[in-house]
């Protein structure tokens, strides 16, 4: 009897695992959007890795000269470039698609481009939209964006990546912290800004951007404000973004 027993548990391990394959999880390659292939400059890739807290979130890439005086755009979210949401949310009658205009959303990049429309806004609106060469939509993941740059003659360069994620409210940033602002509540946490100095001359072929600050809660002015310390899941939108030099 003692035999048999043993013979029988020797088998149970069989029985559950000799039919069963280790599975292996299956990550999705990264999208990949190519913008302004015509441009004569330095070929550039940028690489966005996404966080446990990324939910659609809208984005800018651009350039700056080491004295911090805007360059050109990298990307910019079609909706904010064109001034028109292709979608919205029907439930709550807040994001309609149409022609809206978010000052909070990226407030960093609208106001170092530097163009200020007739209502006083620093965004672009239907009428005079950033060019599609620029511009694309939402990547709905982890991307790569492969651009090239407008000059031939920088050698040393800032790459800036602001990020803003809607409806991520926190015990600071909350619905009611500034109830009379409406732009505040298109925002929420403000937008994240991210950076990094690159050296064409340096040998070095790729720079990990790092968070440099935020935007004003409201998209008011283009400062950028160093305090984190009462950000949460914004913090969690980028695993990491990486700036690559294409040979």
């Amino acid at each position: 009897m003692k035999t048999r027993i043993f013979l029988i548990l020797a088998l149970i391990p069989g029985i559950f695992t000799g039919g069963c394959k280790s599975k292996e999880i299956q990550v999705a390659p990264p999208d990949v959007y190519s913008y302004n292939q015509k441009a004569s400059g330095p070929s550039i890739r940028i690489e966005f890795t996404k966080g446990e807290s990324h939910n659609h979130p809208l984005m800018a890439i651009w350039v700056e000269d080491m004295q911090g005086n805007y360059l050109q755009t990298i990307y910019v979210a079609e909706s904010i470039g064109k001034g028109v949401f292709q979608h919205g949310d029907a439930s709550t009658g807040k994001w309609m698609p149409g022609e809206i205009r978010r000052p909070a959303a990226l407030p960093v990049w609208s106001h170092r481009r530097g163009i200020q429309a007739e209502d006083g806004l620093y965004l672009p609106t239907p009428g005079n939209p950033v060019p599609d060469a620029y511009t694309g939509p939402t990547p709905p993941q982890s991307f790569m964006i492969e651009s090239k740059l407008e000059r031939n003659d920088l050698r040393q360069f800032l790459v800036f990546f602001e990020i803003n994620q809607t409806w991520d409210w926190n015990e600071y940033w909350t619905n009611n912290k500034y109830p009379d602002n409406n732009e505040y509540k298109t925002s929420c946490q403000p937008a994240l800004v991210y950076k990094a100095i690159v050296n064409l001359d340096s040998g070095v072929k790729e720079y990990k951007m790092r968070l440099v600050g935020h935007s004003h809660y409201a998209g008011e002015d283009g400062e950028l404000y160093e305090d984190l310390s009462t950000f949460t899941t914004a913090l969690n939108i980028a695993e990491e973004i990486k700036v690559r030099l294409e040979d």
